[in-house]
This record gives structure tokens, C-alpha cells and sequence, in this order.
């Protein structure tokens, strides 16, 4: 049996990242694209000569075009330029609109059935264009944010509650910007509230600093941004596609009816697998983390207003 195949389109440091967890996962086989010459091609390449020492036998080729992605079952795209110091996501939003146009109108038809993973800044805006782009069902263009999101949440409340981050289940809901949800009332150590372990000022000093997480990181690095949780998450997205796993994660979904929103994509809590979303999961938010969630997804909708003109 033939093994599945994920298009990562972008080889910078989150793409790259993500193709090389892909095969060292074995997930599956990977086509890394980029538009620089020989840039795909030579990681590929380095990635392929570490195969004996990883003991992966995933294949990963490196391309220019698109030739190579036929029939792939997921394509993860990672292509923009990235945030520098001050900058906004939203900055990027002209830009990477052309990029992220180009990407799914090249990958598409050759890869009908795939389910895309969307990863370029502003995210929300992305994955609403990359959806209106390819003509797809909403349910098979998805977001990578709320996963990353949650899992900086998840850091954060493990490095205040002094326990192990593997006891720690955290929610971010919302647009992957700085209007973003943390939901204490959802994030748990080991099943307990956070809400019964950290005091009040200590928690709202972590939903701030969850909701400038990217730019902190962006603010040390200087001339890039995050890459090594970025990937991780969009791999983990990927993983519950690929195996059909039904996985409760907050993700960036298409949302027409659900929490009082309409036609707009937002982070909230979905069932992942090889269909995409297969269910927008509803749960019972407190007043101040739904008019939050819907102030965020206000934010969102005015980006995807603007993007519509900006290609």
C-alpha cells in the first residue's frame, strides 16, 4: 500500500521544520516547495541523509513547481514573509494574500482531495482566502493557530503552576492575533481548573502574555519569527488527518451559525480527521470569554474584508 503524502509549500524555518517532524514521524512521504532555486531541493536533500541515523524510511523530495504534488493527501502551506520586530500580522496582509493565491490555485487541481492546513500570517485571513480561493468545502481548508495557541498557554500555565506540562490541557479560542481567547474556565492540570491553582492576577498575566507569544519570540530572534512550536502544531494537525483520529483541538474553522457567528473563520474547538473538520464542537462560554470571542472574530472579519481587495 502506497504510503500518504503531505505537500509543505514554503522551505523556510517553520516549513522545513514541518517536513522534517513529517518523516521523522514517518508520517508520511513529503514534497517540500519552493519558489527560490534549489532552496526545497537542498534541504530535501540534507533532510534524506539523515534518514540511516533517524531510522525514518519517509522519502522527501525538494521542487521549485508543483509538478511533484499530484494527489496529495494533505498540503500544509507555510509561504509568506515572515514578522519582523514591530510589525503586525496584519502587515503582512497584501503580500502574503498574493502568495497564499498562488499556492492554492497551483495546488488544487492537482490535488483535489487534499485537506489544507493553513499556516501564513495573518492566519485567520489566510485560511478564509485559501477557502475562497480553491472552491473547496469549508470543512477541508483549516487554520493551524488554535493549536499553537493553546500549546503557548499550555507552557505558560505549566512554568506558574510548578507541574508537568504533560498534565496540562489549555484552550485558546479565537482569530491568531492579539484579540485571541485563552479560555481559563477550559484549561486544566491533570482534569483540575487552573482557576482553583493559580491566583486571578497570576492567570491574567498569562492569557497576556499567550496573546503576545509570537511577538515575544519575535522580539529576541530579531530578524525572524517562531518555527519550532509552528511546525509541531501544523504536524500534529496533519497527524489527525492522516490517521482519522478524531482529535478535540481548537483550530481556525469555518463558522456559519455556531457561537452566534456567521460567515467567518475563527479558532474554536472542532473534531479533526480525514475528512477536516468533521464537527464544530459548541461549548457553554462565561459572558466575558464570548464577547471576547466575538470581538476577535469581528477583527477577523474586518481582515477578510480587506483581503478580498488586496487580490
Amino acid at each position: 500500500m502506497a504510503r500518504q503524502k503531505i505537500t509543505v509549500v514554503g522551505a523556510g524555518n517553520v516549513g522545513a521544520t514541518a517536513a522534517q517532524r513529517i518523516v521523522e514521524k514517518q508520517l508520511a512521504d513529503v514534497v517540500l516547495v519552493d519558489i527560490v532555486e534549489g532552496f526545497a531541493k537542498g534541504k530535501a536533500l540534507d533532510m534524506m541523509q539523515s534518514a540511516a541515523t533517524e531510522g525514518f524510511d519517509t522519502k522527501i523530495i525538494g521542487s521549485e513547481t508543483y509538478e511533484e504534488t499530484n494527489d496529495s493527501d494533505v498540503i500544509i502551506v507555510t509561504a509568506g514573509i515572515a514578522r519582523k520586530p514591530g510589525m503586525s500580522r496584519d502587515d503582512l496582509l497584501a503580500t502574503n494574500a498574493k502568495i497564499v493565491t498562488s499556492v492554492v490555485e497551483q495546488t488544487v487541481e492537482r490535488s483535489p482531495n487534499a485537506v489544507y492546513v493553513i499556516v501564513s500570517n495573518p492566519l485567520d485571513a489566510m485560511t478564509f482566502l485559501a477557502w475562497k480561493k480553491s472552491g473547496l468545502p469549508a470543512e477541508r481548508v483549516v487554520g493551524m493557530a488554535g493549536v499553537l495557541d493553546s500549546s503557548r498557554y499550555a507552557c505558560f500555565i505549566a512554568e506558574e503552576a510548578k507541574c508537568s506540562i504533560k498534565d496540562v490541557r489549555a484552550m485558546v479560542l479565537g482569530g491568531h492575533g492579539d484579540s485571541m481567547v485563552p479560555v481559563p474556565e477550559y484549561s486544566t492540570v491533570n482534569g483540575i481548573p487552573i482557576e482553583q491553582l493559580l491566583s486571578k492576577e497570576t492567570i491574567e498575566k498569562i492569557n497576556e502574555r499567550t496573546k503576545h507569544g509570537g511577538a515575544e519570540i519575535v522580539k529576541y530572534l530579531k530578524t525572524g519569527s517562531a518555527y519550532y512550536a509552528p511546525s509541531a502544531s501544523a504536524v500534529a494537525m496533519a497527524e489527525a488527518i492522516l490517521l482519522d483520529s478524531n482529535r478535540l483541538v481548537p483550530a481556525c474553522a469555518y463558522v456559519n451559525g455556531e457561537y452566534g457567528l456567521n460567515d467567518v473563520y475563527c479558532g474554536v474547538p472542532v473534531i479533526l480527521n480525514k475528512n477536516g473538520v468533521e464537527k464544530i464542537i459548541e461549548i457553554e462560554l462565561r459572558d466575558e470569554s464570548n464577547d471576547a470571542l466575538h470581538k476577535s472574530a469581528n477583527d477577523v472579519r474586518e481582515l477578510c474584508d480587506k483581503i478580498l481587495t488586496a487580490v
